[in-house]
């Protein structure tokens, strides 16, 4: 759903692609920095008890590495630093990236182990769904309620609400919300492959 308007977002970070391309950075070394703050950000969500400021950091953290995964796209279009790999990279590294957010809210005890569990599932096959779907041919992206972006701002708004009120319930039922969207994106992504295909073996 967000990723028309992320399109939109790339196309103004010229200025800041161009400044990047500047100092010496590639798209790989931003995708390396997104995946940092990434990790940076899943420690901070481990450690949050006792240090309620660490949730605002968390926040900021995942945001920053979230601008990341923007601005390495941006850099490469701009610069005819596309390449096959680059693309691989920044796919594997943002499966690591999600992964480790969802593993430092269940480590800091802000959710339900098991529907922390269900959610960081769901949030793997949505992207595997992509891939694979993707490999037969068929564009996935803008297909399904929660893609990457969606995830990473519910997270981000649930946690700032965190920090002002109840960490644990808060945090908690976007997780559960997430579990449901991300499952349910799947479902969708796979019975619009279904259909895709079916199309194709008729025509």
């Amino acid at each position: 759903m967000l990723t028309k308007l992320k399109q939109k977002i790339q196309q103004i970070l010229t200025a800041e692609a161009t400044a990047a391309h500047k100092i010496g950075l590639t798209p790989n070394t931003v995708s390396a920095i997104g995946i940092i703050l990434a990790f940076l950000s899943a420690a901070t969500y481990a450690m949050w008890q006792n240090r309620p400021a660490y949730l605002l950091l968390s926040t900021l953290l995942l945001l920053a590495s979230g601008f990341c995964d923007a601005l390495d796209g941006v850099i490469a279009r701009l610069y005819q630093q596309t390449t096959i790999f680059g693309g691989f990279l920044d796919s594997l590294l943002d499966r690591y990236a999600d992964a480790a957010v969802y593993v430092g809210i269940i480590v800091g005890g802000l959710c339900d182990t098991l529907w922390g569990l269900i959610a960081l599932t769901g949030s793997l096959l949505v992207s595997y769904c992509r891939a694979r779907a993707e490999a037969a041919g068929i564009k996935m992206e803008t297909i399904g309620l929660a893609e990457r972006a969606e995830r990473i701002l519910i997270i981000a708004i649930a946690t700032l609400i965190a920090y002002f009120w109840q960490p644990t319930t808060v945090i908690n039922a976007s997780i559960i919300l997430l579990a449901i969207l991300t499952n349910l994106t799947v479902a969708q992504r796979s019975i619009y492959t279904y259909k895709k295909l079916k199309k194709k073996e008729t025509n």
